[in-house]
């Protein structure tokens, strides 16, 4: 009798600690492609963050917004000249910073908010959070993040 309490503890040790390894393996991200955007335009601009993962590690990220024409904010000269005399940065510089932060990530890292642009900051994390949560599920489609309202 006692030699089945010890097999039976053992049996449940063994089925536990399994669970928890192979739990462990399904949290890690998948490789491939993944977009997470904006759900709406905010000033006519629609952010996203489309990240690559090789070997359940992000080896590519761009982070930018883009116009109803699919216009990218970055290449807009007159807007980075106007951003940069009011905030000290503009959006080449602060999406190229952001998303810098993912590469070589396993997971959405904390994020180091850059000064005068800390909405957009906000919306990358948000986005950041979104996309891995796809890589995770292996799922391609694009992850859409709703406005936060103030």
């Amino acid at each position: 009798m006692k030699q089945w309490k010890i097999a039976g503890v053992l049996a449940a040790a063994v089925l536990v600690l399994g669970g928890c390894g192979a739990g462990g393996n399904q949290a890690m991200i998948q490789d491939g492609t993944y977009t997470a955007q904006m759900a709406d335009y905010s000033h006519g601009w629609r952010e996203y963050v489309t990240i690559t993962v090789e070997n359940g590690v992000i080896v590519t990220a761009e982070y930018n917004a883009e116009n109803v024409t699919g216009f990218i904010k970055s290449w807009d000269n007159a807007y980075m000249y106007n951003m940069k005399s009011v905030t000290g940065t503009y959006p080449n510089e602060y999406t190229r910073y952001y998303a810098a932060q993912l590469i070589g990530q396993t997971e959405a890292p904390e994020i180091d908010a850059l000064t005068g642009a800390s909405s957009s900051g906000a919306n990358f994390v948000r986005l950041s959070q979104a996309v891995v949560e796809k890589a995770m599920q292996g799922d391609s489609s694009i992850a859409l993040v709703e406005t936060e309202s103030h």
